[in-house]
């Protein structure tokens, strides 16, 4: 441990720090906290009152003893505190309570637009929140923090929406101001593929560290996990795949106003709207993944070539990023191997066979609740970072 974190553990507020020692679970007695931080027993002791009369950790047991009485042992008490995590979509928003550790007490599911506007979609989302707190016996005092996943272009730093094209009223909307002044929380605000990148990997890749998630569903948008880190760029718009053009789509009007982009040729949407163009009834996403259900050939066609489409693009991405694991989500993701087909049939074939040596292409195993896990972990990182157990020990 450097000399200046050990001074800031001894200090005053030192006990957000020696904290960082006990967040990932494992159990330490305090004579073991001392090793660690090299610092006075007695001292790292006053911490550890700090930090169990805030609940932040709890005994967990007895350590081997090596004569006399056996050492207590301490961790991270995952129920302590209740993160929000909330994902909002085009049409729906979930909003999941959890504890510190990511794991779900409480969700509800509900069908609202986005373009209802953030006052709306927030005061549900608050209304939602304090309604299962209630369901589970705990109140507003047990919340620290909050995530939510956005349809559209974020920037980060501060959580605003930036231009999102499906989101009338959200350009530069303060979000994480609004949930502080409503519920009295501080909110971390991200595009909703980047929290379902983070969900998807906390699920089935935690060992991963170059990992690309791509939803396909109204819009097609990815999260880029390149050397273990989430990378937005420079404006939060990294991932944003759903614009890159394909070359079958000459002359193919995108809603962003240009011609041949991804998003106009192979989401759900574009699906359907082949579909209609053959004769074939087909309004929404859902329709499609109906008709494939039951065998339409036409449509497992379609849904084949739009992932041929996606995989065109993708086969760039594995050459600028090199992912080990490509998962496919949304909604459209439950077309299955029909859709994973047509991607395979081009990554494989045009990219440079070192880059597909170890390249697994999966369907998303955490499936809709990538979004909220990943909004949960960004809340509760928040929560167990130093500013954040600060924040706990001054209230």
């Amino acid at each position: 441990m450097s000399d200046t974190r050990r001074a800031v553990i001894a200090g005053p507020s030192g006990a957000s720090e020696l904290f960082q020692l006990l967040r990932d679970g494992n159990p330490h007695t305090r004579a073991e906290l001392a090793e660690l931080a090299g610092l006075a027993r007695s001292t790292v002791g006053l911490r550890v009152d700090e930090l169990l009369e805030l609940g932040l950790i709890a005994p967990v047991g007895e350590a081997a003893s090596s004569g006399g009485r056996p050492p207590s042992q301490f961790a991270l008490n995952p129920g302590a505190r209740i993160v929000l995590a909330v994902d909002c979509g085009a049409s729906h928003q979930s909003v999941v309570l959890s504890d510190l550790s990511s794991t779900i007490l409480a969700s509800d599911l509900q069908l609202r637009p986005i373009a209802d506007g953030p006052e709306r979609v927030l005061q549900h989302v608050v209304e939602t929140a304090r309604a299962l707190l209630a369901s589970i016996g705990r109140n507003e005092r047990d919340l620290v923090a909050a995530g939510i996943g956005l349809p559209g272009p974020v920037e980060h730093a501060t959580g605003r929406a930036v231009r999102p094209p499906i989101m009338p009223g959200w350009d530069g909307f303060d979000v994480p101001g609004w949930m502080m002044d409503h519920l009295g929380i501080p909110a971390l605000v991200d595009n909703d593929v980047n929290i379902m990148a983070i969900g998807e990997r906390t699920i089935a890749f935690p060992e991963v560290d170059d990992l690309l998630f791509v939803k396909v569903a109204t819009g097609i948008g990815s999260g880029i996990i390149s050397g273990g880190s989430l990378q937005r760029g420079a404006q939060g718009t990294a991932g944003d795949l759903g614009h890159v053009r394909v070359a079958r789509g000459d002359g193919v009007v995108c809603d962003c106003g240009n011609t041949g982009c991804l998003e106009a040729m192979a989401s759900g949407p574009a699906i359907a709207r082949q579909l209609r163009q053959q004769g074939i009834p087909a309004e929404t996403a859902a329709e499609v993944l109906a008709l494939v259900a039951e065998g339409n050939q036409a449509a497992i066609d379609a849904v084949h070539q739009a992932g041929r489409d996606i995989g065109e693009v993708l086969t760039t991405c594995v050459s600028l990023i090199n992912p080990s694991v490509i998962v496919i989500g949304g909604s459209m993701a439950g077309a299955g191997e029909h859709l994973i087909a047509g991607i395979h049939d081009v990554v494989y074939a045009r990219s440079m066979p070192i880059a597909t040596s170890s390249l697994s292409i999966v369907l998303s195993s955490a499936g809709s609740t990538a979004g909220v896990i990943g909004a949960s972990v960004l809340a509760s990182e928040h929560a167990l970072s130093p500013q954040g157990v600060d924040a706990l020990l001054a209230g």
